[in-house]
């Protein structure tokens, strides 16, 4: 399990000198620069807007859309509602297709066979999931570009040059569907060129961006600094900032990053031991190692996949509402956006599934039993082959649990804490909860990516003492 050195040891200072080092290493320098120079391109992509939208009535007409449901749309596309741009999708349309495939290659055979034959059945599914990414595109963008022209059609100030015509929406549809397929092309060049995983470091810079709007917005009003950030009780106006509120943000901000690194970089530790091997009169093996299982041992996908996946019943329930004036379509599209209690319910469960379901493809007990008993280890008290493997199973099962209920407690708290303080659902899902989670677990991947390029040259590890 995590312990206090783990932590202490993340947070551990990084010297100049380590620092320098990085750049000193042309191969690694390369692939930093070449990462930076992808995710420019991709925010400089999120100030070009879709013609024939003007984008200063569109602010005012979707002001206050970046909350609940559509607050976490914005986070992981890394745009806004208030702004319609040519990535206005984000990169979600790619991670629901690869969900998509992951769950077909556990139950249908020809993807499974595809996906046991290596290196080549990886790309034809690679294949397959960009040309499930194009149309869940189309889907998406048309459901964007036909609610946004109903919100113009319904008197919200929202001035659209011929919304309602069918070059707008083609060029619409076309335009963002091209925008989340080259988004797609810079994960896979990053991960090919770059260092760290392309589309996790796409989804941390989307977030990343919007954190300075969330903290203007949660200390400033009007241009002005909230004068009640400095009174207890916040002035007695309901819905002011007050010196708790910011204080218990902050407490809360550390408490996640320490409780996210702590059971990111926990382990349970299995002993395992090697058979002793008699060469004439020398004695080999015999030593005593460990089998590290990560407590997290699905990452952040769970909640990746969870609230992509969550993101269909809005959508879905919101066209029911709209088409047949359904009574049962409006409430369940009201609660799925406030993000209440059938929202977090479907939230929770969606994370322990995925949880399971992601550890289930990652780690398989049976084949680690073989490979400890090929090269000649076993632990102590199981011998080896079907019992090792058994055992094995029922350790990552526990520990999964453990992992899984943190990962739903961390994901609900913004919507606790924006309930309870009455604070903005953006910023509370900043300083605490999936934003911040997602952050800190792709700077821990990227953290590592380069510390074994350093260690792999003989130099120390950013985090090494």
């Amino acid at each position: 399990m995590a312990t206090a050195s783990m932590v202490k040891g993340a947070f551990r200072g990084i010297s100049q000198s380590r620092f320098l080092t990085i750049f000193r290493i042309k191969e690694l320098r390369q692939k930093i620069i070449i990462t930076i120079l992808f995710l420019a391109i991709y925010r400089i992509g999120f100030h070009v807007p879709l013609p024939m939208i003007d984008q200063g009535k569109m602010a005012r007409a979707m002001r206050g859309s970046d909350e609940g449901i559509l607050g976490l749309i914005s986070m992981f596309s890394g745009g806004s509602l208030s702004q319609s741009t040519i990535f206005g999708l984000g990169i979600m349309p790619y991670i629901s297709a690869s969900i998509i495939f992951q769950l077909l290659a556990s139950v249908y055979p020809p993807l499974e066979k595809l996906q046991k034959e290596g290196e080549s059945g990886r790309k034809k599914i690679n294949e397959y999931t960009r040309y499930a990414t194009v149309v869940i595109c189309v889907i998406q963008a048309w459901f964007w570009v036909t609610y946004i022209a109903k919100r113009g059609a319904g008197g919200m100030d929202l001035a659209l040059e011929g919304y309602d015509t069918w070059m707008y929406l083609t060029v619409s549809i076309v335009t963002m569907s091209a925008g989340t397929i080259f988004l797609m092309w810079i994960g896979e060049q990053i991960d090919e060129y770059g260092i760290g995983n392309g589309i996790s470091l796409i989804i941390m810079a989307g977030i990343i961006s919007r954190i300075p709007d969330a903290t203007h917005s949660l200390l400033f009003e009007r241009g002005q600094l909230r004068a009640s950030i400095f009174m207890l009780g916040g002035g007695g106006t309901a819905g002011d900032i007050g010196l708790e509120k910011i204080l218990v943000l902050v407490c809360m901000f550390i408490l996640v990053v320490v409780a996210v690194i702590a059971i990111t970089k926990g382990q349970r530790r299995i002993p395992t031991q090697s058979a002793k091997h008699v060469r004439g009169r020398r004695v080999y093996g015999g030593t005593r190692q460990f089998l590290p299982l990560r407590v997290n041992q699905a990452g952040v996908m769970p909640i990746i996949f969870a609230s992509s996946l969550l993101l269909i019943p809005v959508f879905v329930f919101k066209w029911l509402s709209q088409t047949f004036n359904w009574n049962w379509a409006y409430s369940l599209t009201a609660a799925f956006e406030r993000q209440g209690y059938l929202y977090n319910i479907f939230y929770i469960l969606l994370i322990y599934f995925f949880c399971y379901f992601w550890t289930a493809i990652t780690f398989n007990p049976k084949d680690m039993a073989n490979n400890l008993k090929d090269y000649g280890s076993f632990i102590p008290g199981y011998r080896p082959g079907k019992r090792t493997a058994d055992y094995l199973e029922r350790v990552i099962t526990r520990i999964t649990y453990v992992g899984a209920a943190f990962l739903a407690a961390v994901a609900i708290i913004p919507s606790l804490v924006s309930a309870a303080l009455e604070v903005n659902y953006t910023v509370a899902s900043f300083y605490g909860g999936t934003g911040l989670l997602i952050v800190i677990s792709v700077a821990l991947d990227l953290v590592q990516k380069i510390n074994s390029h350093l260690v792999m040259r003989n130099y120390p590890g950013l985090t090494e003492d």
